[in-house]
Formats: C-alpha cells, sequence, structure tokens
C-alpha cells in the first residue's frame, strides 16, 4: 500500500510538471541568448527606462511564444507590481477594430477599477484608450498589449494598429506592444503609415534541437532528490530514466516523433501520454510505455478504418496496389476485376466473390475514403470512372498486419513486392 501510495504521488508530481508550462520552458530562461531573457530585457527596460517599444514573436505553432512571454509577465509583475498593467487581445475573437477598442476599454476599466460603458462608441473607446496611456505615462505604469495571432490584426484598414501606435509617439504615453504570429511575415502585412511606427523588433521561436529535447526530458521526468518520496525510490526511478534515455531504440522512438512534428507541445503531449501509462505496481517507467505514447501520439484514422475494413476491401485494395506497381497510370473497377481474377487463377485458396459484390465493397471504400475517383466525369458509370488508392504502400502493408482477419496471401503478395522494391 505504501508503495503505491509512492507511486501515484510521483505520477502526480509528473503530470504537475507536464501541466506547467513555466516549469517547462524554465529549463530555457538561463542562459542570456534565449528569448526569455531577451524579450524580458525589452519589457524591463520599457519600465524602467519609462519608453514606448514595439515587437514580434515570431515562430510556428507549438514552439513556446506564448508561454515565454506568460513567464516574462509573470516574472516582472512580481519585480514591478505597480508599474504594468497588461491588456490581452486575440486576432481570433478582436480582429474587428470596433470589437477589439472595446475590449481595450473593457479591460482598462477592470485593470483601474472604472466603469465601463458598453453603449460608448468606438471614437469614444479610443479616445478612452489614449486618455489612458496619457494617465498610466503620468504615473510611470507601463501599459503591455498582447496582440495574439497579430496577422490577423493586419487586415482591413488596420485603425487598431495605427491607432495604438500613433499614441505611443506621445512623449508622456509609456506602452509596449507585443505581437504573436505563426506567421514570419506578419510585419510585411502592415499598411506603410502603421509599419513607419513601429520599432521592427523580431524575436524567432524555433523547435527544440535534439540535444534540447534530451535536456527537456531530463528536466521533466527526473524526480527531484529533495522530495517528500523516498530516497531510494527516487534513485532507482532515475537511473531507469538515463538507462531508457541512453537506449537506442527509445532515440529511434525520439526520432520518429520529431520527424512528425518536433514542436514543444507535442513532446509534452508524448511524454504526458507516457507517464499516464506507468504500471501502478511496479512503479517505473519503461520503454514500452514510450512505444504506446507514440502511437497514441501518432495515430493515423486511415490504418483505424482498415483494421476494420472486410477481406474483400482488402482484396481490392491490394489489387489496385498491383496495378500502380505495375505502373498503370489509369485503372478503374474493371481492371481491379480482371487483377482480382489473375490474383484468384494464380492461387488456389482465394475466395471468389460475385461481380455485384465486389462493386458494393469497392462503393464502401469510396465512402471511407480509402479511394476516390481521379476524374470528374460524373456522367459515367462507376465502373468505368478512373480510381486512385488514397493510401501509401506502408500504410496498406501496416494495416494489413493489423487488420485480424486477413489472408496470409495478402500479406505474401505484398512482402514480394517490398522485397521487389528493395532489391531493384
Amino acid at each position: 500500500m505504501k508503495i503505491q501510495r509512492t507511486v501515484e504521488e510521483a505520477i502526480v508530481l509528473l503530470r504537475k510538471r507536464l501541466c506547467d508550462p513555466d516549469f517547462i520552458f524554465s529549463l530555457f530562461s538561463d542562459s542570456p541568448d534565449s528569448n526569455y531573457s531577451k524579450l524580458k530585457f525589452i519589457v524591463s527596460s520599457s519600465v524602467t527606462e519609462a519608453c514606448n517599444n514595439s515587437i514580434l514573436l515570431l515562430g510556428p505553432r507549438g514552439c513556446g511564444k506564448n508561454a515565454v512571454l506568460d513567464l516574462v509577465l509573470e516574472d516582472l509583475l512580481k519585480e514591478y507590481p505597480d508599474m504594468i498593467s497588461v491588456i490581452k487581445l486575440n486576432g481570433l475573437l478582436h480582429c474587428d477594430d470596433n470589437c477589439a477598442l472595446k475590449e481595450i476599454a473593457r479591460q482598462l476599466c477592470i485593470e483601474h477599477e472604472l466603469m465601463f460603458s458598453k453603449m460608448a462608441s468606438s471614437d469614444d473607446n479610443s479616445q478612452f484608450m489614449i486618455a489612458m496611456l496619457r494617465e498610466c505615462g503620468l504615473a510611470h505604469k507601463t501599459v503591455v498589449f498582447v496582440l495574439d495571432e497579430f496577422d490577423l490584426f493586419a487586415q482591413g484598414k488596420q485603425r487598431l494598429l495605427y491607432s495604438l501606435l500613433d499614441a505611443m509617439q506621445s512623449v508622456s504615453s509609456q506602452a509596449v506592444v507585443i505581437g504573436i504570429s505563426c506567421r514570419l511575415d506578419a510585419d510585411q502585412l502592415l499598411e506603410k503609415r502603421v509599419r513607419s511606427r513601429f520599432s521592427h523588433r523580431k524575436l524567432l521561436f524555433l523547435p527544440p534541437q535534439k540535444d534540447d529535447l534530451q535536456r527537456l526530458l531530463k528536466h521533466i521526468l527526473l524526480l527531484p532528490t529533495d522530495s517528500t518520496l523516498p530516497h531510494d525510490y527516487v534513485t532507482d526511478f532515475n537511473s531507469r530514466i538515463s538507462n531508457i534515455i541512453a537506449d537506442k531504440k527509445f532515440n529511434e522512438i525520439i526520432d520518429k516523433l520529431t520527424d512528425a512534428d518536433c514542436t514543444v507541445s507535442n513532446f509534452v503531449r508524448f511524454l504526458f501520454s507516457a507517464v499516464c501509462c506507468i504500471d501502478s505496481k511496479s512503479g517505473y517507467m519503461t520503454l514500452e510505455n514510450f512505444k504506446f505514447a507514440l502511437s497514441t501520439v501518432q495515430r493515423q484514422p486511415k490504418l483505424d478504418c482498415l483494421k476494420d475494413c472486410s477481406i474483400l476491401e482488402l482484396y481490392i485494395m491490394v489489387c489496385m496496389r498491383r496495378l500502380e506497381f505495375k505502373e498503370q497510370e489509369s485503372y478503374n473497377f474493371n481492371s481491379i476485376m480482371k487483377e482480382y481474377k489473375t490474383i484468384y487463377d494464380s492461387v488456389q485458396n482465394v475466395d471468389n466473390y460475385s461481380r455485384n459484390v465486389c462493386l458494393r465493397a469497392f462503393e464502401h471504400l469510396l465512402d471511407r475514403q480509402l479511394i476516390e475517383f481521379a476524374d470528374r466525369g460524373h456522367n459515367q458509370c462507376i465502373e468505368f470512372r478512373s480510381v486512385k488508392l488514397l493510401i501509401s504502400p506502408a500504410e496498406l502493408h501496416q494495416g494489413l498486419k493489423s487488420n485480424r482477419s486477413c489472408p496470409a496471401i495478402l500479406q505474401k503478395l505484398m512482402n514480394q513486392e517490398a522485397k521487389f522494391v528493395a532489391n531493384g
């Protein structure tokens, strides 16, 4: 019972770490060259030196732009509790200028304990924003505007951006505009009048390198020695994690994961899934946990469909693959039936299905979007229209292995083709 309680405590600790962006990205905040250090310097200098600034955080989704910004703002609010006011907007919700100005006025009113008027016009809200920037500047308080999905604010007339950046040209104002976008050309979307008022500072967020992922892995999974967990358990747990990390098979799993998506968010999802698979009896992580986590993170809907396909549907897809392998550029249902007859004549233990039954199975594959028509000849009969497979040879081969009712002859045919390709 005591062991089980220890295991549950360790799992809870690991889950808390994985759900805490501050803990995850704190690993990358030590270096002076990190985006955390650069962003904190820019914002803190605006606060201490009473100057205006604007900056763009650019990079693919899942690379930690928002997480690093939240970490910076949290630290600065602790250092300067009465000198910073944060206003957050999202382009998906507030890309309309009137809506954005209204939301800015609402948040400013909440921040400074003022009455907010829902009936105020767009011009009233704009004037209120400018007046508040002036008052905050005189009180030596910096207003930080966070514009998530910044590229969506750059559409249309860009009145909000112009009003905001133009107000920052005043000597009395004290503000920082931080734009966040997954578009690397976000600054090029700005109009000339807006661009001239923008400071053109940019921080680029990229997916972590393999060495960084190794550091992140240890940072998250290694249990702290100064925790309430038993020292022997912590030592043994950390030793096993180190052995797994050094295992060649584990590195192959990480390579497969990062080949598809190497962002921090995807890596954290992978680790969370692996932690959830810890056996409560043994209390330790194994290589199998990470293998299962990879299969859950990289689930492929088409492979799931292949598991439920009938034997006849599998025959049809194998016939289509054989036609493609023979470099037949165009084929239809009739061509597939000829190939099916070739297999039937060459192998004695193949089931013989009627043409009508085959046609229904063919239509079912179309409905499940495992195959599709290659042309737009809607007036033609289904049997004469060109078709093509929507799954790769590797997916088909894997699907045949995962389908419990798949005949051995189909796997044999696919194996022969794979050997021919390897030798060829």
